[in-house]
């Protein structure tokens, strides 16, 4: 039995169904070290206590109802609660593979690091719409092409959908702060700041199951594209080129648009071989013409939502004199609890 003991700690809003069937999944892992989970209700209106306490026999279970701060509040909040000296943050909408803990106990004794992250996949029985998200968020013709591999740009960042942190570290670095979302970055990039690396778990990975709407994933990839260059300003040295790629495609959209009223339509061409490019892309790689649709539009909107936020975010930043939780209330919406760091 390892020496290490991992807190899975999760935040949860809401979503009941969700918590229990990501500790069935942690019921069923395969030879794993000591472990103990930790949620945290986050002021949900629909409660899981009797879901998160029906685990008790089978491992030990830490619930915390509080009032609603956000998951970055709420994961310190857990993580100051738990008694693991390593913790593994999860979203609620994860299920995890048998060999998920297994998998990190092996990296962390082969070579130990205080901070790491896994990626994320699809799971076969996801409905069409989440494997077509799961393949824009990972695919290699999308931003997401940047998130969980090997090669990333600059060092590896952990998602806090998937990421492990040792308590010494959580207590070093205060834990996350107030954005949201952007928070995961903001604290990876603070912990890089006082000499600290991370690494890249590439087997660690969760099925991440994501129940969001188009609507929904357009709003989200938005706030992400809004929080990017608020990071850079507070982290220059996180800066990077490649973050301007959905910004120039939505622009270069919208000239191809404006050339075709004028009788030019070698741009459009671009936009339409781009677009049967992410569609051959994504029927080779899920074998599916329904998901390889659903793939290009995810693709499109990922791309215009991330560089409309992105655009957005840098001329507000750039031109006006404020605080950014003036000019980016959406980033900073959740009230944290009295006494909070």
């Amino acid at each position: 039995m390892s020496a290490r003991r991992y807190s899975i700690v999760i935040p949860v809003y809401n979503r009941p169904e969700e918590l229990l069937e990501l500790l069935k999944s942690l019921e069923v892992q395969e030879s794993p070290p000591w472990f103990e989970v930790v949620v945290i209700e986050d002021g949900s209106t629909k409660d899981a206590r009797q879901i998160a306490e029906s685990f008790q026999s089978k491992f030990p279970v830490q619930y915390h109802f509080k009032e609603n701060t956000g998951p970055g509040d709420s994961r310190n909040f857990g993580m100051s609660k738990a008694e693991g000296d390593y913790f593994i943050i999860l979203d609620s909408d994860c299920i995890l593979p048998p060999k998920y803990l297994k998998e990190i106990e092996r990296e962390l004794t082969a070579d130990y690091c205080p901070l790491f992250g896994g990626p994320d996949r699809a799971r076969k029985d996801f409905n069409s719409w989440q494997k077509a998200v799961s393949y824009s968020m990972t695919s290699p013709l999308s931003t997401g092409g940047i998130r969980g591999r090997k090669k990333s740009v600059g060092r590896f960042q952990p998602r806090s959908f998937n990421m492990g942190i040792s308590a010494e570290l959580f207590r070093e670095s205060g834990g996350f702060g107030d954005l949201h979302p952007g928070e995961d970055p903001d604290l990876s990039l603070r912990i890089f700041k006082e000499g600290h690396q991370s690494r890249l778990f590439p087997e660690a990975y969760v099925y991440h199951k994501r129940r969001i709407d188009t609507k929904g994933f357009l709003k989200q990839v938005y706030l992400f594209g809004l929080a990017r260059p608020l990071l850079s300003q507070w982290h220059p040295s996180s800066a990077k080129l490649v973050f301007w790629l959905p910004s120039m495609y939505l622009l270069g959209g919208v000239t191809a648009m404006i050339l075709v009223l004028l009788g030019f339509y070698g741009p459009l061409y671009l936009v339409i071989g781009y677009g049967l490019a992410v569609f051959v892309h994504a029927l080779a790689t899920t074998s599916s013409l329904k998901i390889a649709l659903q793939s290009v539009y995810a693709v499109n909107a990922q791309l215009i939502g991330y560089g409309w936020g992105f655009l957005k975010s840098k001329f507000l930043l750039t031109f006006r004199k404020e605080s950014p939780e003036r000019l980016l209330p959406e980033l900073f919406r959740f009230k944290k609890r009295e006494g909070a760091k």
